[in-house]
Order: C-alpha cells, then structure tokens, then sequence
C-alpha cells in the first residue's frame, strides 16, 4: 500500500519489514521520528524498543543483540553517531551484523538540526579506530528510505558486517508517497557462529581483543577479503542522461535530487549534462565513473559539505577528466541555479 510518510518512518518501517524486532538508541534531532514510531510498533509486531541512558550504551545493546544473531537497529544524527564509533569499531572486529543509521545534521561540534552531508567521511572511511570501512548506503527519497533500509540487513548477514544507512536531515523529515508492505519476507541466513547457548555444541566466542599479532592481521585480511566481494557483487548506483553528456554531475541523497533539477534546466538551454548517483557510498562506483570519465569533458560533484565524496570521485577517475567541486555547509542546501552556474562556468 501507498502512505504517506516521512523518511524517518520509512526508515523504521523498512527495518521491521527486513525481520528487525530490537531497536536501541537514543534521541537526538532530526531522526527522532525513528525511535518514537519504533517505540509504539516494535511492540506491536512482538518486538522489544529499548531508550538507552545514552548513544555509547546503545550501540553496546546493539553488539550484544548482534552477537546472539539477532537482527537489530540503532539510528541516531551525527553527534550520536560520533559517540558510537568505538563500539562499531569493536562490532567490526567481531564480524556481527547490525544496521546502523545516521540521519546527518550539520557540523562540526553539536551544530545545528539542518541538512548536512558532512559526515561522508566518517561513514566510508571507518569513523573509529583501526582498518575497517562501512558498508554504506546512501537514499535519496523516502522509497529508498524503506527499500535500502531493507536491504541493509541481508548485506549485513551476508557478510558478517555493519551497514550503514546515510541520509539527511531534509530526507528523514521531508514527506513522501512511500509503497510499503510489497517486499518478500525476510529470511536470515543461519547463523552457527552466534552465541545463542552452548548447549549440545562446543561454545562460539566472540571477541574483538586479539593479542597475537599474526592472528589480528589474519582478521584484517579477512575482513578487508569481504570488502573486495561486495566492491564485486553489491556496487550500486544511477545514471541520468549521461550517454551523451560533455559534463557529468556526481551526487547522493538530498544532493543528487537537487542536480537531477539541473540536468533538466541544462537540457531546455542546450547543455549536455547528465548525473550519475551513488547509491553505495562504500563500495564506491570508482569503476564506471572511470569509464565516463574517458568520455566527459569534465565532472562536477555536488556536497552539502566542504567537499568529501570528491575526493573518491578523483581518485577514480585517476586524471581522465578534470573534477570540479560545488559545495553548500552548515545544513544549507545548494540551489538549482547555483549549480547550474557552475556548470556553464566549467562548460564555458
């Protein structure tokens, strides 16, 4: 059926169509909208919301639920999401899989309720302590919201790993038509490694403490093995217009909504512009946008930051083409128009 509904419900309710019966976290604006419509369905649908004393102890809740194989949830914005960081760290080393969401707001330090994409880095290049990445995606509109957030658990249990889901402040508060109830029942994948009673079987430990060196570099080759796969088999992302493009835009979430507008004002003056989305952040698409980049008089990447995701933008497109950077910060938008000058700018 077709609701109308903000992104952060479609968040919550994409959680529980994926099987998720525990929610942990903690309030903080703008993703509040999360944990209280969890607070009223998880009981619903026979499962257990619990608000932690803090987001430090949420996502221990959440390593400890991961442990015994349970599909589980914690969302918090970006602060929270800071002080989570060396629990994931540790739910990294232990290979569990959770979902964890981050509806940005903007930064640095507790700064403001807006829309922000600044936390990119921190997302796709670890966050906490040690070699690790997030698998990372990366909605932009409350369908996807639903559908990702879905999907985020079977990428988890499929690789024993975290994902994050990485939206905004204007996605998780903007309302949207968002279908809901047509995705096929979940079914997790066994789980022998969990730690659910040793009874009749020798005991599972799991433990992110590795004292032997030789050992923790074999959990880092494996780890980083997984990563290789899914760069393989769960790369994800959308093209718009980009067949005969002179210029591409790269953009995710609120962003890329806001450059499919200037692909549609370039068109009616004449310019070639297309958009390629990512919509997984980590794995990142490197490999067709280095294939465009073989054909393209220039890229531009769109942020709502200081400029981050251009930095993998240039890396994978190792020079082919000159990468250019448009970015708005502090939770304010960048405009149609806005970009749209930059993109006569660049084309000439």
């Amino acid at each position: 059926m077709k609701v109308l509904i903000k992104g952060n419900v479609a968040i919550a309710e994409g959680a529980i169509a994926a099987g998720c019966r525990l929610f942990f976290g903690y309030p903080i604006t703008p993703q509040n909208e999360i944990p209280e419509h969890m607070s009223k369905r998880m009981p619903e649908v026979g499962g257990v919301y619990l608000q932690a004393e803090s987001e430090v102890a949420a996502i221990n809740m959440v390593y400890g639920a991961a442990c015994a194989g349970a599909r589980v949830i914690t969302t918090s914005s970006s602060p929270g999401i800071s002080l989570m960081q060396e629990g994931i760290s540790y739910i990294v080393t232990c290979e569990l899989p959770c979902v964890i969401v981050n509806v940005v707001r903007g930064g640095p330090g507790l700064g403001n309720v807006l829309a922000a994409q600044s936390d990119y880095f921190q997302a796709v290049k670890g966050g906490g302590h040690g070699d690790y990445h997030l698998i990372t995606l990366a909605p932009w509109s409350g369908q996807e919201m639903y559908e990702l957030t879905y999907l985020a658990f079977d990428i988890a249990d499929r690789y024993r790993h975290p994902v994050m889901v990485l939206a905004d402040g204007v996605l998780g508060q903007m309302m949207e038509p968002v279908e809901i109830g047509h995705l096929p029942e979940p079914t997790p994948p066994p789980k022998p490694w969990a730690t659910t009673g040793a009874k009749g079987r020798k005991k599972n430990v799991l433990n992110s403490l590795e004292i032997v060196g030789e050992k923790l570099e074999e959990i880092n080759r494996r780890i980083f093995a997984k990563y290789k796969e899914a760069e393989e088999k769960e790369t994800r992302w959308q093209e718009i217009e980009t067949e005969n493009a002179e210029l591409i835009l790269v953009a995710y979430g609120t962003s890329a909504r806001v450059c499919k507008t200037v692909v549609d004002l370039a068109k009616e003056e004449g310019l070639k512009v297309g958009l390629l989305r990512p919509i997984t952040l980590f794995p990142f698409p490197s490999k067709r946008l280095r294939e465009l980049a073989e054909r393209v008089k220039a890229m531009l990447v769109v942020e709502m930051s200081m400029g981050q995701m251009v930095e993998d933008v240039k890396l994978s497109v190792e020079c082919k083409c000159p990468v250019y950077f448009y970015g708005r910060t502090g939770g304010v938008i960048p405009m149609p128009k806005e970009v749209l000058g930059k993109v006569k700018e660049i084309l000439g």
